[in-house]
C-alpha cells in the first residue's frame, strides 16, 4: 500500500491505531471512506494483530482517495505511543486520531474544514456521542477547552494541527489513560495555541475500553497535579476518595 502523494500534501492526516480489532473496525472505517471531504490520507497504526484486522483495512483501499492510504504494522508501546508513530508519518495541515471501536460522521472533515481559522498552533474539537456496550445511547459529551482543569474534551473529535504536535510535543507515554488530557491541558496553560469549538457532533465513541475505570480517573488526577492544578493535598484525597469507589 503506498503513502499519499509526496509532491502535495493533504488537507487532513488522518490517524486509526488498532490491535487485534476485527469486531470493530469496520466502523471506523465505513466512517472514513464516506467523508464528504476527499483531500486527506489514513494512516492505519497496527501493533502487530493477529486476527483479520489488517485483512479488514486492506478490503477498503478502493473506497479511499487514491493512494491515501498507509498501512504500518509492528509492535508498539501502547496506544499513545501509536498515536505518536502516526503522527511522525502524517503530512497533512489537520491530523486527526479515530481509534478504531470508534466513528465519524459522514461530514465530520467539512465540519472541521470549515470551522478551521489557519492559525499554526489550533486544535479543533466537537460533540462527542458516547455508546453503552450494548449499543445504547449512553449521552452526548461536549466539554470546553476552558475546562480541561476538571475534564477531557472529547478525543476522537479533535483535529489538531501538525506544527502543534510538531513544534509543542506529542503524546507523553508513561501515561497509560490519560496523555491525551495531558497534551490538550498542556497546550492550553502554555497559551499559544488557539481551540476552536464545534458545536456539532463530530464523532461516536464505545465505552467499556480502558479509559472508562478508576483507574484511568486516578492517572487524569494525577496529571492535574503534575501540571499544578491541583494541590498534592488534593491529590491525595482524589485517591482516598477512588478506594472506597472500587
Amino acid at each position: 500500500m503506498s503513502a499519499a502523494s509526496a509532491t502535495q500534501a493533504p488537507f487532513f492526516s488522518i490517524i486509526t491505531v488498532c490491535y487485534n480489532s476485527e469486531k470493530t473496525i469496520r466502523d471506523t472505517l465505513e466512517s472514513v471512506a464516506a467523508q464528504t471531504v476527499r483531500d486527506f490520507e489514513y494512516l492505519i497504526i497496527d501493533g502487530g494483530s493477529s486476527d483479520a484486522t489488517l485483512d479488514i483495512v486492506r478490503s477498503y483501499e478502493d473506497r479511499l482517495p487514491k493512494d491515501s492510504l498507509t498501512v504500518v504494522s509492528e509492535p508498539d508501546n501502547g496506544v499513545y505511543d501509536a498515536m505518536n508513530k502516526g503522527i511522525s508519518y502524517a503530512k497533512g495541515k489537520l491530523v486527526g486520531i479515530i481509534n478504531s471501536d470508534d466513528w465519524y460522521e459522514k461530514d465530520t472533515l467539512e465540519k472541521v474544514q470549515n470551522a478551521y481559522q489557519g492559525n499554526r498552533y489550533e486544535v479543533i474539537y466537537g460533540m462527542l456521542d458516547l455508546y453503552n456496550p450494548d449499543g445504547t445511547l449512553r449521552q452526548t459529551h461536549f466539554s470546553r477547552h476552558e475546562d480541561l482543569d476538571k475534564m477531557m474534551i472529547g478525543h476522537p473529535t479533535n483535529f489538531v494541527t501538525l506544527d502543534a504536535y510538531r513544534d509543542l510535543g506529542t503524546y507523553n507515554i508513561q501515561y497509560r489513560y490519560a496523555a491525551d488530557q495531558d497534551l490538550m491541558l498542556g497546550y492550553y496553560l502554555g497559551k499559544k495555541v488557539t481551540f476552536t469549538p464545534v458545536k456539532e457532533r463530530l464523532a461516536s465513541m464505545r465505552l467499556g475500553g480502558i479509559s472508562d475505570t478508576i483507574d484511568a480517573g486516578l492517572e487524569a488526577d494525577l496529571v492535574l497535579y503534575n501540571r499544578r492544578v491541583i494541590s498534592w493535598w488534593e491529590l491525595q484525597k482524589r485517591k482516598y476518595r477512588a478506594v472506597f469507589r472500587r
